[in-house]
């Protein structure tokens, strides 16, 4: 396989690309039905007591699990008291017999029914159905909703996190090759001058041991691809704005279908002899070890991808959880008492997510090599007796 020695961005691209397509919802098969009003009442009477009903905890349980989803809108804060939001909607892309392009400030956070070009849209649940003029939604005995779902190519806040760190490492690595273009004064200058031990250590202590000093310099666009983007959007994740792309199991996915296409197309055949007939050991033994060595073609991909979405979930979910102690414990403890608390643990764990955020990406980046390492090496074996 031939691996591109251009620009980084490229990659980046095709990344941001396939990742984007996998946050998609396909579009379903089933007919489009609408509910009856007796119907729709009951169940959205069953939904506003169930809301009414709900303990503090579950209300936090809810924000959690609303902060680590992906979302239409970026929303900086918001007042419940008064059903406000405070931030900016994106746009919608939908595919439903033909291009349907409007803002997503037309579902009013989920609220209302988005009319365009003559058909009704609901946001439910972070999916969007197609409804009638009063978006009934018909449900399933496990409280699915069966409408329709056009193909959606929306710019969720995932799409546009991935967009724009893959400007920022554009833009980064584009004036960090212009340094080395100078002739004789190659010395970094500003920023690039935070990025070139960066590059240097992700070449000396990840690519070389683990490719090996003959081959490493073909995977270095992908290596550095992976470690800065999945660094930078780790960061990205840390800040208010509730981005939480690396927590996204479509892109840890997407992530590790890269390498793993990667390490197969770039094997020599050493690499497959090695899983499909094993040198050195007794002919039995070859027939149980192949299947074996098949089966960890493809843990090793479901592990990166587990590793990196289970961490950065985790991170999100203990540090919402320590902010939220403000309103779980705001009966025992004073207001000002509950939130110092809360702050003191939250910034500790925060000083350990940034810790984390450059040590998931080494880890992918890493293991990947290490992958990599392993298929294109050559193997030298001594005669067995």
């Amino acid at each position: 396989m031939m691996i591109l020695r251009k620009p980084i961005s490229i990659l980046t691209a095709i990344l941001f690309l396939t990742s984007s397509m996998v946050f998609s919802a396909s579009e379903t098969t089933d007919s489009l039905q609408v509910a009856t009003a007796p119907a729709t009442t009951e169940v959205e009477a069953h939904e506003t007591h169930a809301e009414e009903a709900k303990s503090p905890k579950e209300v936090v349980n809810a924000h959690i699990e609303h902060h680590l989803q992906d979302d239409y809108y970026f929303t900086f804060f918001a007042d419940e008291a008064e059903g406000k939001h405070y931030g900016f909607p994106l746009p919608v892309i939908l595919i439903d017999g033909g291009l349907k392009v409007f803002s997503a400030s037309k579902f009013h956070y989920g609220e209302t029914v988005a009319e365009v070009d003559g058909k009704f849209y609901k946001l439910y649940h972070g999916k969007i159905y197609e409804t009638n003029a009063a978006g009934d939604l018909t449900m399933d005995d496990h409280h699915h909703p069966t409408n329709k779902m056009p193909l959606n190519f929306s710019m969720t806040k995932n799409v546009v996190s991935l967009i724009l760190t893959a400007a920022i490492l554009f833009f980064l690595f584009v004036g960090l090759a212009k340094t080395y273009k100078n002739g004789h004064n190659n010395l970094p200058k500003g920023f690039s001058r935070v990025l070139e031990p960066l590059v240097i250590y992700v070449r000396d202590e990840i690519a070389r041991p683990n490719i090996g000093e003959k081959k490493y310099k073909k995977f270095m666009p992908y290596l550095l691809t992976v470690f800065f983007l999945i660094w930078l959007l780790n960061l990205l994740g840390l800040t208010p704005l509730g981005i939480n792309v690396t927590g996204n199991i479509a892109f840890t996915l997407c992530a590790a279908l890269f390498t793993f296409f990667i390490t197969q197309f770039s094997a020599n055949k050493e690499y497959w002899g090695h899983i499909f007939w094993m040198p050195g050991v007794p002919v039995p033994m070859k027939i149980i070890l192949a299947p074996i060595e098949v089966l960890g073609m493809f843990t090793k991909p479901f592990s990166l991808m587990i590793r990196l979405f289970a961490n950065i979930t985790a991170g999100h979910t203990v540090v919402m959880g320590l902010i939220a102690i403000v309103f779980l414990m705001k009966e025992q403890l004073t207001v000002g008492g509950a939130t110092a608390v809360s702050l003191a643990l939250t910034l500790f764990i925060s000083v350990i997510e940034i810790l984390v955020a450059f040590l998931q990406a080494y880890i992918f980046t890493m293991l990947s090599s290490l992958f990599i390492g392993m298929a294109v090496q050559d193997h030298h074996h001594d005669d067995h007796h």
